[in-house]
């Protein structure tokens, strides 16, 4: 494999977008849906739905939805379903469609800090089958050509014979969708990896790449809460601090893929004093105050010595006071950050992916308060401010939802899989 250690241009410095080897073009991420993916989209959301609702829905003409209908069937990405007649039995029996399951799934791969999540998706968004595995290395070459060794032992094993349409590959930090380079992740130690073009060669399918906050708004709006169809900010909270924003189906990534960069947010004064400084030097910056290396680093600070902090979670969520007094503390913090960043978008909702908020009910209302008692935009943080709609499979449901967006996008782009239309 060809080695990543020499120096590369980053993208501010105006670089073409690289060949992918694999010579498949790839979809840009953040384009709005194509008259088809308008049509696949609103069966995603109604289906089994008739033609008539679809065409209703998406403000195109019947004869457009026809056409649009019968080249979704031509490429088995929905299919017809049981006739059902008009009111009282009057009128000409309507065919809905659905989105079809049988044929297709896409794959997708999450890179977390240390760990792996290779996940297989059927077309509605469920996880049919994931495999994690902690990191064996971090150099990036070796840990992609990991991630596409595994891809085929899951689709053997899960499949059932579907195919699998592209991968999607989602982790933190900065990520160029465009170019499919991951420009920063200071956690890996990575810069300019370009993951799309080493992953399309060693698997042979298209490849999409995102950030993971990124591709769980855009799975929120495919397939969870269906409050982020308008707009969404969503707040990513784990080993990796970051944020996402989403506007009537457009992603904002920035000229730089910097977009959602909130790890060195300060939190002002009024936290836990920031003794422990952030990479970046400071003191008292959101990552530094709540990711897990913190709040492992507070628990033995405190006398609660965990080996990790999936194992303080469930102390917590078993009953632990002074390991739910943590993620309390933590929802709080949170909570802050969430404020900020409802005032500067002012969404319809705020998604927050953090497990205390999911799994421990006082963190969620601990983060609701704060939002409530520092926000001046949102009055109502019971409908404003949810828990992510993936709780359990986030990292499955991040890399599956990259490809999956592409092919909501454009269901007529290029898929190779897919039989050819006209």
């Amino acid at each position: 494999m060809k080695s990543l250690s020499a120096p590369v241009r980053r993208p501010h410095e105006n670089r073409p977008a690289p060949p992918s080897r694999s010579g498949i073009r790839t979809i840009a991420p953040g384009r709005r849906p194509t008259g088809t993916g308008s049509v696949l989209g609103a069966i995603l959301d109604h289906g089994p739905v008739a033609r008539s609702t679809v065409a209703r829905l998406t403000g195109l003409s019947p004869a457009s939805v026809s056409g649009h209908v019968g080249r979704l069937l031509a490429r088995g990405l929905v299919r017809e379903a049981a006739e059902t007649a008009g009111p009282k039995g009057l009128g000409r029996p309507h065919v809905p469609v659905e989105i079809d399951t049988a044929g297709y799934l896409v794959a997708g791969a999450h890179i977390a800090v240390a760990h792996s999540t290779v996940s297989l998706m059927d077309l509605r968004g469920r996880i049919v089958a994931e495999d994690r595995q902690p990191h064996r290395t971090t150099e990036p070459g070796r840990l992609l050509a990991g991630l596409a060794a595994r891809l085929p032992r899951l689709v053997a094993a899960h499949a059932g014979g579907r195919a699998v349409l592209a991968l999607g590959l989602a982790t933190g930090h900065r990520v160029d969708p465009l170019t499919g380079v991951i420009v920063e992740h200071p956690h890996l130690g990575w810069h300019d990896v370009p993951a799309r073009d080493i992953l399309s060669a060693a698997t042979g399918l298209p490849v999409h790449v995102d950030s993971h906050a990124r591709a769980l708004v855009r799975a929120e709006q495919m397939f969870g809460e269906e409050s982020t169809r308008n707009s969404a900010v969503l707040l990513f909270v784990g080993a990796v601090v970051d944020a996402a924003f989403a506007s009537e189906g457009a992603m904002h990534r920035g000229p730089r893929s910097g977009a959602g960069s909130v790890a060195h947010l300060p939190l002002g004064a009024g936290g836990t004093g920031g003794a422990h400084p952030c990479t970046c030097g400071r003191t008292g910056c959101l990552q530094s105050e709540v990711s897990e290396r913190a709040m492992v680093r507070r628990a033995e600070a405190q006398g609660l010595f965990v080996g990790s902090f999936p194992e303080l979670l469930e102390r917590a969520v078993a009953g632990d006071g002074r390991a739910v007094a943590l993620f309390r503390l933590r929802a709080r913090l949170v909570g802050r950050a969430a404020a900020l960043l409802l005032d500067m978008f002012d969404p319809e909702v705020l998604v927050v992916v953090e497990p205390g908020a999911a799994r421990i009910p006082q963190c969620l209302a601990d983060l609701r308060a704060e939002v409530a008692e520092r926000s001046w935009i949102c009055d109502d943080p019971e409908r404003a401010v949810v828990p992510t709609s993936f709780t359990g499979t986030v990292p499955a449901t991040a890399g599956g939802a990259v490809a999956l967006g592409a092919l909501y996008v454009d269901p007529l782009g290029p898929w190779p899989a897919l039989p050819a239309v006209s």
